[in-house]
């Protein structure tokens, strides 16, 4: 997360940690994920990559600090991936995936499913100002990954600002959503992909999961905010 601040622990109970096996003996945070039921999370297509073995992979949930474990981190093996059938690596498009787990998890207070919108709010959670991206990824553009997890402020910004010629000029497409700053500085970035997009509604006093982060050009540039998977074009499929 380029712009953010560290979370409090907890804050974010669904957020998970998709770690890949590196040398046979280690396993390496590469993309973010959203817990969506005990024995399902949801994630970017694009973090799939050839990496379709589901051996190769572990989530950590529950986690603060990637480095440091706590009593309430569980850690699971994946049974098996999906990749939506129609997921185009070019152009992002139909950029989701479900890593179902080898084990249920257990709910406890850092440990928690996101909740998706109801129909009737979808609409104004996508045009929301108060959402918030949170991730283990770079802090600046060629950086480092964080250790600990972040979060940022941001707010939908409109399609038409988002593909306009000044912006992605039309790679974005309807099933994506556009969120950040237009002056740049906050941004979700490598490492944070498949992680949570979500945005509050007083009403019911409850954050939703939007969109889940996809791709963009470089982190925190002005004029591209990050693209994200537009989720509520996903319930069928999810």
């Amino acid at each position: 997360i380029v712009g953010g601040h560290e979370a409090l622990e907890g804050a974010w109970p669904w957020v998970v940690s998709l770690q890949v096996l590196r040398g046979g003996v280690r396993f390496v945070h590469l993309c973010g994920g959203v817990l969506l039921s005990r024995r399902a999370v949801l994630t970017a297509g694009h973090c799939v990559d050839g990496r379709t073995d589901p051996c190769s992979w572990r989530a950590v949930l529950g986690v603060h600090n990637l480095q440091k474990h706590s009593h309430h981190t569980a850690r699971r093996r994946i049974r098996r991936i999906i990749v939506h059938s129609e997921f185009k690596r070019e152009t992002f498009e139909n950029d989701v995936a479900v890593f179902e787990l080898r084990s249920a998890v257990r709910y406890n207070l850092f440990i928690q499913p996101v909740c998706l919108a109801p129909a009737a709010l979808v609409q104004p959670l996508e045009n929301s100002s108060d959402c918030y991206i949170s991730g283990w990824g770079r802090t600046t553009e060629k950086g480092k990954i964080s250790p600990v997890l972040k979060e940022a402020h941001v707010g939908i910004l409109p399609p038409s600002l988002c593909n306009s010629s000044e912006g992605y000029a039309g790679l974005m497409n309807d099933k994506a959503l556009c969120a950040g700053a237009w002056a740049g500085g906050t941004d979700t970035c490598q490492g944070d992909s498949g992680g949570p997009l979500v945005c509050y509604h007083p009403d019911t006093d409850k954050y939703y999961l939007i969109g889940i982060a996809s791709f963009g050009v470089g982190c925190g540039r002005p004029r591209y905010p990050g693209i994200y998977v537009r989720l509520s074009q996903y319930r069928k499929w999810i």
